[in-house]
This record gives structure tokens, C-alpha cells and sequence, in this order.
């Protein structure tokens, strides 16, 4: 059985906020560990009113402290919108709390809208120096060498164990050449997957972080008792794709009995493409979707996100999930 993990937003619902957001994050990180969930992961965003998930790493030390053995960790953090050094004090602080449960995945993208990443200040003068502040990054989790200047305290020395993540060919050849593991954004930019894990397998170069190559596959997957049930719990990300695609962003809405008539045929088309890697259904629907996927792409871990309104409907969803992945040893 590969491993299984979770990949979350924090999701804000209409009718919610942002403390009832983190405190059904965290109540659904207590499930994933009790449910066998081998990672919990956030993932950074911006003027995203229903992605609660901006403050990435002050929610990982929130969700590492509410749990005991789940890895927790940033799926991921957007670098060029941080300084290096920054990122190795915030997660060598946070492994220095956690020790042996922190991970640490890197994304090139700003995570936001243009003029967002403008507010940022650093995206548009930092993006292509993302392999260069990769490796800067890496140096200062290394142990601190005589006269070096500059050092993450804490962080040197610290054990950290690096992602990158991508939906792209770029960040599959820069993990292939540092010897970094990948994670692949499929659950919404599923086009290049096949292409990148094979560049990344192919020109994998063994480093002291990683020996043989190891890729994580997103997926979404939405249980219910019947799939029926799931179809609708589905709405809700489809019509959140759709209100991005309108330039609409806003708090996650309800699921809606009739999506046909919410999207044109030519944002049904969009949606349906970016959703491609997407499993709905009940436990047998899921247990063949899953099994499919991995049978195709053969990852050597999946994780699942699952952007459902309801959170007790989405716990349960989750519970689907992790009883049908221990069935695919």
C-alpha cells in the first residue's frame, strides 16, 4: 500500500469565517491521523476569500500542536514571495518544535492574482531566481560551516526534508537535478503530469537528501454513502472553478442539485479539463478510481484533497477514502 496523504486550503464557506475554517481544520488533521493519513498539507494563497491558508506555516505549528504523529507541512510555500532565509527560520523553528513531523514543499507560482503578487512585493523580482533561492534555501538547513556570515537560527543543521511542486515541466527537471522529491499539482493542472513524471524519473540524479526519485500525485476525490450523494457534495468545487474562471473568487459556495444550468458549455469544458484527475463516488466508485489512477500514473504516494462544504460531509468523505485506500495493498 503507498502511502495516502491530505492536501487542505482551509476552506472559508459561505456562511462561515476564518476561525470556524481553522477550527474544522484542524478537527479534520485529527481525523486524517487517526484515519492512517501519512501527511497533512497546506498550501499558500492570497485575497483568496475562501482559502484560508495565506499564514501557511503559523497554521502548520497550529495543526503540528493539535496532533501527535501526522507529518504536517506546506503543500507548499510560494518562495518567491519569501526571502530564504525566512522560510529556513519559520520551518527550522517549526521542526525545532515538531522534530521528525515537518515538511517543507516549495512552489514557483505567487499563489495569487497579478495585482496580488504585486502587493507581495518580492514575486516579480524573485521568480526567476526560484532555483537560485532553492539552493540557497537548502544551504541553510545545511550544518554551519567556519566564517560562514549568515545562518538560519534556528534551522542549521535542522533535518527538513524539501519538496518542490509544480504543474509543470520546470519544477520536475529542477527536482530531477537537485535530487529533491516532486509533487505534482494534477488535482488542478493535471496536462503535463504524465510528461513531468516521466522527466523527473529519467533525469532523477541521486543526492544526499534522496537516493531514487519519489513523486507525490494530487487527486480529487469526493465520498459518500451513495454517488449521487457525492456528485452533489462535487458541485461545490466545480462551481468554485467556475467563479475563479469568471474572475468572481469568493467563499466557498453550497453544493446545487442542478450544475448544468450554473456553467456555459464552454466552462463546463474548462472546469472538466482541470478537474480531470478528480474520483466521485461511493466506496466502490472511489476504491476503482483510485485503483485505476495508481495502477496508471504509479506514484509513490497520493494525496487527497476534497473541497466539500459541509464539514462533517467532508470528514466523512475522508473516512471513504482512507478505509478504500487500505484495501489496495
Amino acid at each position: 500500500m503507498i502511502p495516502f496523504s491530505v492536501l487542505d486550503l482551509a476552506p472559508i464557506t459561505e456562511g462561515s469565517n476564518a476561525s470556524q475554517a481553522f477550527a474544522h481544520m484542524l478537527d479534520l488533521a485529527q481525523h486524517a491521523e487517526r484515519l492512517g493519513f501519512h501527511r497533512y498539507w497546506l498550501a499558500e494563497h492570497h485575497n483568496m476569500p475562501g482559502i484560508g491558508s495565506a499564514a501557511t506555516s503559523v497554521l502548520i505549528g497550529h495543526v503540528a500542536g493539535g496532533t501527535k504523529t501526522i507529518r504536517v507541512g506546506a503543500g507548499g510555500i510560494m518562495l518567491p514571495n519569501h526571502a530564504p532565509l525566512q522560510v529556513a527560520e519559520q520551518f527550522g523553528t517549526l521542526a525545532s518544535l515538531y522534530p521528525g513531523r515537518i515538511d517543507l514543499g516549495l512552489g514557483r507560482a505567487p499563489g495569487t492574482d497579478h495585482a496580488t503578487a504585486h502587493a507581495l512585493r518580492r514575486y516579480f523580482e524573485a521568480a526567476d531566481m526560484f532555483a537560485q533561492d532553492v539552493v540557497e534555501l537548502l544551504h541553510y538547513f545545511e550544518p554551519v560551516q567556519p566564517g560562514q556570515a549568515v545562518r538560519a537560527v534556528p534551522g542549521a543543521g535542522v533535518e527538513m526534508p524539501v519538496w518542490l511542486l509544480g504543474s509543470s515541466l520546470f519544477s520536475a527537471r529542477l527536482a530531477a537535478q537537485l535530487g529533491l522529491p516532486f509533487a505534482f499539482a494534477s488535482h488542478f493542472a493535471p496536462d503535463a503530469m504524465d510528461h513531468a513524471l516521466t522527466m523527473y524519473r529519467r533525469e532523477f540524479k541521486p543526492s544526499k537528501r534522496l537516493q531514487e526519485p519519489y513523486a507525490i500525485l494530487a487527486l480529487n476525490v469526493v465520498a459518500a454513502d451513495s454517488t449521487a450523494q457525492a456528485r452533489r457534495l462535487f458541485t461545490t468545487l466545480q462551481q468554485a472553478f467556475v467563479n475563479l474562471r469568471r474572475g468572481r473568487p469568493g467563499l466557498i459556495p453550497p453544493p446545487i442539485d442542478d450544475i448544468e444550468g450554473y456553467w456555459t458549455p464552454l466552462e463546463k469544458s474548462g472546469v472538466e479539463q482541470a478537474l480531470a484527475c478528480s474520483v466521485v463516488g461511493d466506496a466502490a466508485t472511489v476504491r476503482e478510481g483510485i485503483a485505476a489512477f495508481i495502477e496508471r500514473h504509479r506514484p509513490d504516494e497520493i494525496m487527497l484533497t476534497a473541497n466539500v462544504f459541509e464539514h462533517v460531509a467532508r470528514v466523512r468523505s475522508f473516512e471513504i477514502a482512507a478505509q478504500v485506500c487500505r484495501t489496495l495493498g
